[in-house]
């Protein structure tokens, strides 16, 4: 299989949706001449021309309003918002018109629409740094993907400009020059399954994106040390494979969630209640969470390290849990 980048994959989804489907559509801030503000989008505009690849105002409640009405009206437009915090600046028409929008009308309408969000990084500060995971569950309606690798950057951005339902497609700016293999030829990857990473039998641990490399580092370090940690990247959180998950936990009786974003009424907490509801006596150890605390995203380096679970932060609560 091809090694490319995690950057290169979601191009050639991109790509590969416009060319078999002209409805696809791809507008944001610079994604056309200039090919998107990480040069995701490069060479789109080229290949695909200015009627369907071309810049927007900087005005994310139109860009994402006028998403949902071309998706009404049957197209499948791909909307880039740059950084993934700016889905709040948009949140009546992502939350109320793109999540709702087919609830509301019995059914009446498919809104294939698709946002991508670049979500996460060091260095960007408390505006253009979010990971609102938590955010898009809570709302009815939207469905969000946050692959981890080149292959499911690939497969779950093809996946969902073919859904006819509104999609928010997390892709983590700190992967995107992660570099595996991509497979040959037409492929989509499936919402709702996720994926066991690293097999074990000490303690489970959820994580996806940047949190699940840092995880699959300390289970190496750990794993020298006689504990195997099993990994489940959960690849959608909505829909979200609690079966896998479950199962995980029933074999190694304990559970740590790892996640870039806001600990309180994070997706760690969804999961930890899931767990109670489902999995309570498979639990042998506590639920635990590694989290962001709550407070705003700072851009200095070293305050970041301080707050964003690292490898050694997992590492060591891994050893506190099974010790």
């Amino acid at each position: 299989m091809p090694i490319i980048t995690y950057s290169k994959a979601i191009n050639q989804a991109l790509a590969e949706e416009m060319a078999r489907d002209e409805n696809v559509i791809l507008y944001g801030q610079d994604v056309a001449v200039w090919g998107g503000i990480f040069k995701v989008t490069d060479g789109l505009y080229e290949r695909f021309g200015e009627e369907r690849v071309f810049d927007s105002p900087i005005s994310e409640n139109v860009m994402v309003g006028a998403g949902v009405g071309a998706a009404i009206m049957g197209l499948r437009p791909v909307v880039e918002l740059q950084f993934a915090d700016f889905l709040l600046t948009a949140g009546d028409e992502v939350f109320f018109k793109a999540g709702m929008w087919r609830f509301m009308h019995g059914g009446a309408f498919k809104v294939p629409l698709v946002i991508r969000a670049p979500s996460g990084g060091s260095g960007f500060g408390p505006e253009h740094s979010a990971c609102p995971e938590a955010f898009i569950m809570h709302a009815p309606g939207l469905l969000c993907a946050v692959p981890s690798t080149p292959a499911d950057a690939k497969g779950l951005l093809k996946e969902a400009i073919r859904l006819d339902n509104p999609v928010v497609y997390c892709e983590h700016k700190l992967l995107y020059a992660m570099r595996g293999e991509v497979p040959d030829g037409d492929y989509t990857t499936p919402f709702g399954k996720a994926v066991v990473r690293r097999e074990g039998d000490a303690v489970t641990i959820v994580a996806w994106q940047d949190m699940l490399r840092r995880s699959l580092a300390a289970a190496e370090r750990l794993s020298k040390e006689g504990i195997e940690v099993e990994i489940v990247d959960p690849r959608t959180l909505n829909p979200f494979d609690r079966e896998t998950i479950v199962e995980s936990v029933k074999k190694t009786g304990a559970c740590i969630v790892v996640e870039e974003a806001y600990r309180t009424l994070g997706v760690g907490a969804e999961i930890g209640a899931m767990l109670l509801e489902q999995a309570l006596p498979y639990l042998d150890k506590p639920f635990k969470r590694l989290a962001i605390p709550d407070v705003p995203l700072p851009t200095s380096q070293h305050l970041v390290n301080a707050i964003v679970p690292s490898e050694d932060d997992i590492y060591k609560a891994v050893k506190d849990l099974v010790s």
